[in-house]
C-alpha cells in the first residue's frame, strides 16, 4: 500500500491549501484515513480524521478552520484548510488506518511521504 500525498506549499496568513492523499495498492478493506502534522522539534500530533463510514474529528486547533473529505471508492482523502495561521506551518501526513490486505489478516496502519505546509505571517 502507497499513500501519495499532494497540495502542500507556501502560502501567507489567511489564505488557503488542500490537501490531497490517494492511497494505492490492494487493500480488502479499511477502517479509515488521517491527517497528522509535524513541526520541527514537537510531536507528531493528529489534525484530522475520518472513518470509512464518515465520522470526523478534528483537533480542537483546526476546528472550524480545516475540513477532511473522502472518497472511499478513489481511497482519496482531503484537507481542506482555511484561514491558515503561522502556527498550522509542518509537514503535513497522509494516514490510512485499520487496513487489511486480504480477509483474515490483521489491520496494519500507512503512512504518505508528508508534504509541507509553510504559512507566512
Amino acid at each position: 500500500v502507497q499513500l501519495q500525498a499532494s497540495g502542500g506549499g507556501l502560502v501567507q496568513a489567511g489564505g488557503s491549501l488542500r490537501l490531497s492523499c490517494a492511497a494505492s495498492g490492494t487493500i480488502f478493506s479499511f477502517n479509515g484515513m488521517a491527517w497528522y502534522r509535524q513541526s520541527p522539534g514537537e510531536q507528531r500530533e493528529l489534525v484530522a480524521r475520518i472513518s470509512w463510514g464518515g465520522s470526523i474529528d478534528l483537533a480542537d486547533s483546526v476546528q472550524a478552520r480545516f475540513t477532511i473529505s473522502k472518497d472511499n471508492a478513489k481511497k482519496t482523502v482531503y484537507l481542506q484548510m482555511n484561514s491558515l495561521k503561522p502556527e498550522d506551518t509542518a509537514v503535513y501526513y497522509c494516514n490510512m488506518y485499520g487496513v487489511k490486505l486480504r480477509w483474515g489478516l490483521p489491520a496494519s496502519d500507512y503512512w504518505g511521504q508528508g508534504t509541507q505546509v509553510t504559512v507566512s505571517s
